[in-house]
């Protein structure tokens, strides 16, 4: 059991946004209070629509509609509404995006500076002869003009379609097949460090249609025939009437992982983004005008989750366009005054690595949030320390979600790495082999929550998500493919996929558990645990990728390292038959790491 690392003062608890919500309706334990919420979801959603503000063109008859059955449940039922508008309900002249390039001073963007961008872009797309539910696509790195963008097209109910700018062409080319975008926004190039990427380039590559270019260059790149720079695009007007929608209409078509065949297509709708304004207010516990930063993609949920997390909520964005392991998204940090941090895991062990944040007085920080990767309790209690002692909220989820299912509070007792609490609203239940309750297993969502998608584009919704699922109850379940262990004192603990889980011996372990370890030896930057079939049958072989870090232990000696820690540090029969190096991990744009790829990289050898 993790030694707890932060207790809640009175003044925190007494000023969190759960706390105020809890005395409203009567509860004074936290316990009670989240039992309420998924017992009486109707109750808990419509006063969160409530709190939130949410702007309705036409009042809903039922906040639920189950007739068609939970996996089809229907939220707002007859409202008329468009999410955008709820993101504008600051003061016009509240600082609403706080945005800063390498080597320049930070800018700060008014409500009404960026609702007049909004407005801008929104025209310029009628001006491209495109109408309502016309499909746009994005292929940007996280900036002023592609937050405004995606505004603009959901603005003008037109869906959006979010493409990481670390995809290759090939990729870029199946998310637009699938979509069938009119237009795509995205820059010249995209500066890495010392690294130019050819953003627009991979994007003609990709034979993309009419694109609109964001240049960076002070020399214009070449464009195709019919493709515009920004300037030409962008129209003069700044009044835009909002294109009103019902609840259902889709907004944003965001991507899974896609390991296997084609990406699953999820569309987001017009009450997605409540569920992310949601967690982020009883969670993250955001208030008006505190800054947001979360270094992300609009090709990432985590992209759009910010964008609507802190409009919604009257919160700044704070976005920083370099890297975020670099000393001076430190220095930005600090001087944008960010008062809740998001982060992957990854810059943590970074940061812990080269001390490069101790530099820094992050204490506006109130609290950080965890994503993307199981994080370690060791560097998450560091994490706490850069900002003198502040929580870490571990938040897990899905893009089919529209945010997490566990989570932790700032009302209950910080333990690194462990998540406190189910995220309210809504519920899952862990299931062993069996399909029997039990404290360690596979997790099931039961549905309905606010966010769970009910399509898909180009699969089968209901095969992909309830498809013999099993019972509890008498209640449907919804597969998500997480494994969770619940703790002794009621926190959870994440333990990786459940296509991440090996039989090595007889033993099923997760490949997290694995990485843990080797993760600690000093010639180890990162790692993946594999479990390969050999081709004529038998038990799984253990194979471990790594990535390096500078050493001059032998090739031998780094096997037989891994081996023996491995097999001292969770059990003999583990054993381990090849340790491959490799320059990088493949990943999803969710930085997940893509294990089935790495096996079918070893069957290659």
């Amino acid at each position: 059991m993790n030694k707890t690392a932060w207790k809640p003062s009175k003044d925190i608890i007494e000023s969190s946004n759960i706390y105020k919500m809890m005395l409203h309706y009567g509860f004074d334990n936290y316990q009670d209070f989240w039992k309420w919420s998924v017992t009486n979801k109707a109750a808990f959603w419509e006063a969160t629509v409530e709190n939130l503000k949410i702007k309705l063109a036409q009042n809903y008859t039922a906040i639920l509609d189950v007739s068609k059955g939970v996996e089809n449940a229907a939220w707002l039922k007859d409202a008329t509404l468009n999410i955008v508008d709820s993101c504008f309900q600051n003061e016009d002249n509240a600082t609403v995006l706080i945005f800063q390039k390498e080597g320049e001073k930070a800018q700060k963007v008014s409500q009404k500076a960026l609702l007049n961008l909004v407005n801008q872009i929104a025209n310029g797309l009628l001006d491209l002869g495109l109408k309502t539910g016309d499909k746009i696509a994005i292929n940007m790195p996280m900036t002023l003009e592609a937050v405004a963008i995606y505004l603009a097209g959901i603005k003008a109910g037109m869906p959006i379609v979010t493409i990481a700018d670390s995809f290759t062409p090939n990729e870029i080319a199946v998310r637009l097949k699938i979509t069938s975008p009119k237009v795509i926004f995205t820059q010249d190039i995209l500066k890495k460090g010392e690294k130019e990427i050819q953003l627009y380039q991979k994007v003609v590559e990709a034979n993309a249609p009419k694109t609109v270019v964001v240049p960076t260059l002070k020399n214009d790149v070449s464009l195709r025939k019919n493709d515009v720079f920004w300037s030409a695009f962008l129209s003069s007007k700044t009044t835009f009437k909002t294109v009103i929608q019902k609840p259902e209409d889709i907004i944003t078509i965001l991507f899974s992982s896609g390991t296997t065949g084609a990406p699953k297509a999820i569309p987001w709708t017009h009450t997605t983004p409540i569920k992310c304004a949601s967690d982020a207010f009883y969670h993250q516990n955001i208030h008006k005008n505190d800054v947001v930063c979360w270094p992300t993609n609009l090709g990432w949920m985590m992209g759009p989750w910010l964008v609507f997390a802190s409009l919604i909520n009257k919160a700044t964005i704070a976005l920083y366009y370099g890297t975020p392991t670099d000393a001076n998204f430190g220095e930005f940090v600090q001087n944008a005054n960010v008062t809740m941090l998001g982060v992957i895991p990854s810059f943590v062990k970074y940061w812990k690595s080269s001390k490069c944040m101790e530099q820094f007085n992050w204490n506006k920080i109130q609290c950080f949030s965890s994503t993307g990767e199981i994080s370690n309790p060791i560097e998450m209690t560091y994490l706490m320390q850069l900002a003198n002692n502040k929580p870490v909220i571990e938040y897990c989820g899905g893009t089919e979600i529209g945010g997490g299912y566990v989570t932790s509070t700032v009302i209950q007792p910080n333990i690194a790495s462990t998540f406190s609490s189910q995220a309210l609203g809504g519920e899952f239940i862990l299931l062993n082999t069996d399909n029997n309750k039990a404290k360690k297993g596979e997790l099931f969502l039961i549905p309905p929550i606010m966010g769970l998608s009910t399509t898909l584009l180009n699969s089968n919704h209901y095969n992909v998500y309830y498809k013999n699922t099993p019972k509890y109850n008498g209640k449907l379940l919804r597969r998500h493919g997480d494994q969770l262990e619940q703790l002794e004192n009621g926190y959870y603990k994440m333990l990786g996929r459940v296509d991440d889980a090996m039989n090595l011996g007889g033993i099923k372990v997760s490949s997290v558990q694995i990485e843990a370890v080797v993760n600690k030896l000093d010639f180890i930057k990162e790692s993946a645990a594999i479990a390969v079939a050999p081709k004529n049958g038998g038990l799984s072989k253990l194979v471990v990728y790594y990535v390096e870090s500078s050493s001059k232990i032998n090739t031998n000696e780094r096997f037989q390292l891994a081996k023996n820690c491995i097999k001292k540090q969770l059990n003999p029969l583990f054993k381990l038959t090849d340790l491959v190096k490799i320059t990088i991990l493949p990943r999803t744009a969710s930085n997940k790491i893509m294990r089935r790829k790495l096996r079918e990289l070893y069957l290659k050898k």
